[in-house]
């Protein structure tokens, strides 16, 4: 999920068109994704307020999932409707992809963020379309044009420089939480990539009600296995605050995210959600109490604009 979902749900591998919208969609779509990225940015907001109540990360995300299954079962029961049932083969990479996509990645981002700021989880998740990219030149052998690469070393440099200022500020144990938030972006990186053809077969809602239903109960499962019944009892302000996470930032967003994807299309809808990094960094400020720097600017303008570089640039064929 939302992903963690870290990213948007499936905005790489919609199948959308792109024609400029009717002036009189246009804004109802970009408030929608507007508003969803801002509310996918609040997820990491909500862990850091929860970690204050001496919650670990197995309780936490299985409190966030428990939550979202009915909302999920519901959206992957109504996006299925009047539609072929699954085969086993479906189901086999349903399975994996709401492994890799969902369970995996959350799980790694929740346990990242005990270490590492907001604004810097979000940075690194940030990155997840240049992994999308690497990814598919080693995976598919892809082509790479220069402008990408360019795009590339600008992004990472910009994450290299906040990354620097947090280990001299917060200490080393940085390095663990800045990897595991990584590992989390590559794990959605993997679903996207993967998850093309299937998007194209079931459906992007279909699929992500399925895929995130099943990273529920994975993570229910993590919960059973490596934590006694008793773990279950904890503040009421996490449990409300699981609601939120649940309903506010998990569910809530990838409607909007898909609803501004009909009326403006993915590229639009895409480059709204640049507004993620600077709204999880505002949040955590006015929230949080977390510092603001220079280096946390600077590094934020280096994960932009390569962002946007490389949504400019295009492969030689």
């Amino acid at each position: 999920m939302s992903s963690d979902a870290p990213a948007p749900p499936t905005l790489a591998t919609l199948r959308t068109t792109d024609a400029v919208p009717r002036p009189q969609r246009l804004w109802p779509g970009l408030a929608l994704a507007t508003a969803g990225s801002i509310a996918f940015s609040g997820k990491a907001i909500i862990v850091k307020l929860a970690y204050r109540h001496g919650v670990d990360a197995v309780t936490l995300i299985m409190y966030r999932m428990l939550f979202a299954l009915p909302l999920f079962l519901g959206l992957a029961w109504w996006a299925g409707r009047g539609r072929p049932r699954l085969t086993a083969r479906d189901w086999r990479i349903v399975v994996g992809l709401g492994f890799s996509g969902y369970y995996l990645a959350s799980f790694l981002d929740f346990a990242g963020l005990a270490y590492v700021s907001a604004a810097f989880e979000r940075l690194v998740l940030y990155l997840n379309p240049t992994l999308v990219l690497l990814i598919g030149r080693v995976w598919f052998k892809r082509s790479v044009a220069p402008a990408q690469l360019i795009a590339l070393a600008v992004s990472y440099a910009g994450v290299l420089l906040v990354f620097g200022h947090e280990v001299r500020v917060a200490g080393t144990h940085v390095a663990l939480g800045a990897a595991l938030v990584f590992g989390s972006a590559v794990s959605y990186a993997l679903y996207l990539v993967f998850s093309g053809e299937e998007v194209r077969r079931l459906g992007s809602l279909r699929l992500t009600g399925l895929a995130t239903s099943v990273a529920c109960l994975f993570c229910l499962a993590q919960f059973a296995l490596v934590r006694p019944l008793s773990a279950a009892q904890v503040a009421p302000e996490v449990l409300w605050l699981s609601v939120l996470n649940a309903t506010l930032c998990t569910f809530a967003p990838v409607l909007m995210v898909m609803m501004a994807i009909e009326r403006v299309g993915a590229t639009v809808a895409a480059q709204t959600g640049m507004v993620g990094p600077v709204s999880t960094i505002l949040m955590g400020i006015l929230i949080l109490g977390e510092p603001f720097t220079v280096w946390i600017g600077v590094g934020t303008v280096f994960v932009l604009a390569g962002i946007w570089m490389l949504a400019k640039a295009h492969p030689k064929t």
